[in-house]
């Protein structure tokens, strides 16, 4: 402290300073960023849309990601990760996925309580486990799992589907409750559905 002395710098300031500078250090290894998924199938081409935003309850998108690729397999009943995962997939090697990054499909990502898994558990996997996986469907699934949970929004009557891996189900129910938008399907995730059919 002789150096901060002699430049006139209180000991207190540079105390203060540095805890500052540690405090945000550690708020920089704790943004996250939320990736959502969604593709729309053409006669000849799947179109896949990401919208990435910062908070669960964000009014606008921080950036958009797009990309059209070849259908490289037909609708399979039971199996449709088979169809949508390599798109996905694709469209997440023009994103610098970090740490506390959450990825939400459209879809489910545990499917029973026997361990069956859907799109969203596969893309969970081929990430390694590393990345929570967020289901949001708006379809009912006839299994039972004890890991999905049936959200309410707005004055709407039906409910979505909601699954995870990678996140605890109970709390990111009651962040998707509290997602933009007055109606069933949270504003962001509606226009990343318009998006796809454009």
């Amino acid at each position: 402290m002789i150096l901060a002395e002699f430049c006139g710098i209180s000991e207190n300031f540079l105390i203060n300073n540095l805890q500052l500078t540690t405090i945000n250090q550690k708020l920089s290894t704790k943004t996250k960023m939320i990736y959502a998924f969604d593709t729309y199938y053409y006669d000849n081409y799947a179109n896949t849309i990401c919208i990435a935003f910062q908070d669960w309850n964000s009014e606008h998108e921080t950036e958009i990601f797009s990309e059209k690729t070849d259908i490289i397999s037909d609708y399979e009943s039971g199996a449709f990760y088979k169809r949508e995962l390599p798109c996905i997939l694709s469209l997440l090697k023009k994103i610098e996925l970090k740490e506390n990054d959450i990825i939400i499909v459209d879809g489910y990502v545990t499917l029973d309580n026997d361990g069956k898994i859907g799109l969203g558990g596969y893309l969970y996997d081929a990430l390694n486990q590393k990345i929570p996986v967020v289901g949001i469907a708006k379809n009912g699934f006839n299994s039972p799992d004890y890991q999905r949970r049936e959200v309410l929004r707005g004055e709407s009557k039906t409910p979505l589907f909601l699954t995870a891996k990678g996140a605890d189900v109970d709390e990111i129910k009651l962040k998707v409750e509290e997602m933009h938008g007055n109606f069933r399907i949270p504003a962001l995730l509606k226009k990343l559905d318009q998006l796809t059919r454009i």
